[in-house]
């Protein structure tokens, strides 16, 4: 029997791959598009969300890409940005994730004036009004920012020396009386890591080998797109680049002959490299046609470690709680499935340790020890 919907929205979630710039709310796309003079692609909320969900149901990924034109040009100032980071943690929190990472491309936000770390600011300071906001209810999430390097660019060291500026911020304090108690999650987690989206075929990771060879070296922590557009070439070429996980990662399906894992997989399955595994945009962009036929389901079986996320919630007119009804109802995953993938993706996230394991421990297994009563 198919586990409820309100069930799977109740249950505490992990988000490791959303951008920013596929997340706004279609109210928001309507406000900031009548503010700056630009006509909204729909007179309201539901023709906005159809627009951008028609359009980026095409097939292929450069395609669904495009779609990202009108996002982008509404997140040219620090307002904009501040707004849309605030309401992601607020979305976030409603859809019942207790941790989540949002990335974006601070390159393609500088068009107005802002400067790249003006931008960061503007997203930081959208995420710490939001988390407050999520606390001051009653609520807990942990939230940072993944910058995104775009493979079509070219290579250049700036966004390695803001993350590198703006990492390490305090994780938690303990009860300031008594110097003991629970790990409380501070505002957020600030730059937590790297990123390499954009067109996969054509633009290798390895180009921008030497920024995420530093980044490494200094402790930097990096996710890269690939294996979505592009095949087991395109997940090797990140992993020697320096990958930590894969966003998307699924076309490693590829390198599976039966039983048979190929080297690109064996290698996968052997360094625990998680895969971010986002199936509606899958099926947008082509990887395949229904949830099905999507690769996390013999992944999942193959033994790949694996977690669920949203990737674009306005383009793909999604949330991770739609995404994982979607896998465990087709699938037959129970409650004991989702806390494996819930708890894995938590591991593997990058925010700081203490406030990672503190919501392993006091939210997502409690939560899911409730729901199986």
């Amino acid at each position: 029997m198919p586990l409820p919907r309100d069930l799977v929205r109740s249950l505490p979630k992990v988000v490791l791959h959303d951008h920013l710039d596929g997340g706004l709310r279609p109210e928001t796309v309507i406000d900031l598009c009548r503010e700056l003079g630009i006509e909204p692609p729909g007179a309201d909320g539901q023709q906005v969300a159809d627009w951008f969900h028609d359009a980026a149901d095409s097939g292929s990924l450069p395609a669904y890409l495009s779609t990202f034109e009108r996002t982008v040009s509404l997140m040219q100032s620090a307002a904009h940005l501040r707004r849309i980071a605030r309401e992601f943690v607020e979305d976030m929190a409603a859809d019942g994730v207790v941790y989540a990472e949002t990335r974006w491309a601070p390159h393609q936000h500088t068009g107005a004036g802002l400067s790249l770390d003006q931008a960061v600011q503007a997203v930081q300071d959208g995420l710490d009004e939001g988390v407050a906001a999520v606390e001051a209810g009653g609520g807990r999430i942990v939230v940072g920012q993944l910058l995104c390097y775009l493979r079509h660019l070219e290579p250049s060291d700036d966004l390695v020396e803001i993350a590198l500026a703006r990492r390490g911020r305090a994780p938690a304090h303990a009860d300031a009386s008594t110097g003991a108690g629970p790990a409380r999650p501070a505002a957020s987690a600030g730059v937590v890591g790297l990123d390499l989206a954009g067109p996969e075929v054509g633009f290798p990771a390895s180009r921008f080998a030497a920024q995420f060879s530093r980044a490494r070296a200094e402790g930097l922590r990096v996710t890269l797109h690939a294996g979505e557009a592009d095949g087991p070439a395109s997940i090797a070429d990140a992993l020697d680049t320096g990958a930590e996980r894969l966003g998307h990662g699924v076309r490693l399906v590829e390198d599976l002959d039966g039983d048979v894992l190929g080297p690109v997989a064996a290698r996968v399955l052997r360094e625990r490299i998680c895969l971010e595994v986002c199936p509606s945009s899958n099926l947008q962009t082509g990887v395949a046609t229904t949830i099905a036929e999507h690769p996390v389901g013999r992944l999942h079986d193959s033994g790949f470690a694996l977690a669920l996320s949203s990737d674009n919630r306005l383009m793909s007119r999604t949330c991770t709680s739609r995404e994982t009804s979607l896998v465990a109802e087709t699938l037959g995953w129970g409650v004991e499935e989702l806390e494996q993938i819930a708890l894995f993706a938590l591991s593997s996230g990058f925010a700081p340790a203490p406030l990672r394991d503190a919501l392993a421990e006091e939210v997502v297994r409690p939560a899911h020890a409730e729901a199986r009563r």
